[in-house]
């Protein structure tokens, strides 16, 4: 191996070494280090050899961000993601599927919470874009995506997930969740509830909407009026949840089942029949599954959403943008299925003659 002349320990230097700082120790061009540490063709061993031992010696970190962005393609290597929550189950599940797929492709995922919030999300949107991310994978809050339109006319890649785009035409992955609410429903009817308890996000949300649109459908069709009072939307925490059921089930005419709108929403509902000692008398059933939920006593019944198979999807959609596809924008949709564990299929008890006893 060819020696460097010189002493063996680089000259004292404040900050990280750039590759100036690499040419200049190598005693080479910053065209030959740049060629070197990008493994391109051209460079002679002796060469090679002397650049790398410069690398070793100044800890030199190559940025790939900037080697990147002086290429033909301009891609960077980082794809955006943004979710309404990077702690609930349904978007650690989305991001692991997309993290799989990146690193598949050498890339790797930049990935924030909206926290229903508008002005984050288009804050976190405007951020990722000037940090010039290859695409981005989107659970938006706002109800008006136009904002990214030039982006996107620019041919940005943005694939929504769980909530279709408004504003814009891109890319999506939804799922039925009108359906998958209405198929939860009919099945504590088909056990013989009629006092059908709902437990609901925001109603601003498309998909608690479509949700709480799901439960009123079925009741209907089984020729059962919506009881206001035993609708609550705009549940954000379990906390919520479980106060929110404690006050019906406490009530003069509390609900024998009842159906929870979001994962989070159901450990709540949990907690309440727990802490009142009706676990094994109403039944749940909940939209979303989550880690431990066959665990709990009764195991949860739940309308299960193949995330995984959703975020591949995403992933497949935005990975072929960033490739070149051009073609028209894609929908795909993902249809949930029920799990039965018990839970759901408590058939109807009268809790009120319960506590008058």
């Amino acid at each position: 191996m060819t020696t460097m002349s010189g002493s063996d320990t680089a000259p004292p230097r404040m900050g990280r070494a750039t590759m100036r700082d690499v040419a200049a120790l190598a005693g080479v061009s910053l065209k030959t280090v740049s060629r070197v540490v990008n493994h391109e063709a051209g460079v002679s061993e002796d060469l090679r050899d002397r650049v790398a031992q410069a690398v070793g010696r100044l800890d030199y970190t190559h940025n790939l961000s900037a080697s990147n962005l002086r290429r033909s393609h301009g891609r960077t290597g980082v794809v955006g993601a943004l979710v309404q929550d990077v702690s609930n189950s349904f978007s650690v599940a989305l991001l692991r599927s997309l993290e799989d797929a990146a690193r598949e492709r050498h890339c790797v995922v930049l990935a924030a919470s909206i926290d229903e919030e508008t002005d984050r999300e288009r804050s976190l949107v405007a951020d990722l874009v000037a940090r010039r991310v290859d695409g981005l994978i989107l659970m938006p809050s706002t109800t008006d995506q136009s904002y990214l339109a030039a982006e996107v006319r620019a041919g940005f890649p943005a694939v929504f997930v769980d909530r279709p785009p408004r504003g814009i035409a891109a890319d999506s992955v939804l799922v039925e969740n009108r359906r998958g609410a209405r198929e939860a429903v009919k099945h504590l009817l088909s056990n013989g509830h009629t006092r059908i308890a709902v437990l609901v996000d925001l109603a601003s949300i498309p998909t608690a909407a479509d949700r709480l649109r799901g439960y009123e459908m079925a009741l209907r069709s089984a020729g059962l009026r919506v009881d206001p009072e035993l609708v609550v939307t705009g549940l954000r925490t379990s906390d919520e949840a479980q106060a929110a059921l404690m006050t019906m089930m406490t009530g003069d005419n509390p609900p024998t089942a009842v159906f929870a709108c979001r994962n989070i929403l159901s450990i709540g509902a949990i907690l309440a029949l727990r802490s009142l000692g009706l676990s094994h008398r109403v039944a749940l059933v909940g939209f979303d599954d989550f880690p431990l939920a066959d665990l709990m006593t009764p195991s949860l019944t739940v309308m299960r959403q193949d995330v995984r198979a959703i975020g591949r999807r995403a992933a497949e959609l935005l990975f072929a943008r960033i490739e070149g596809d051009r073609s028209a924008p894609k929908s795909l949709v993902s249809t949930p299925t029920l799990v039965v564990r018990g839970s759901g299929e408590i058939g109807p008890f009268d809790v009120g003659r319960q506590r008058s006893r």
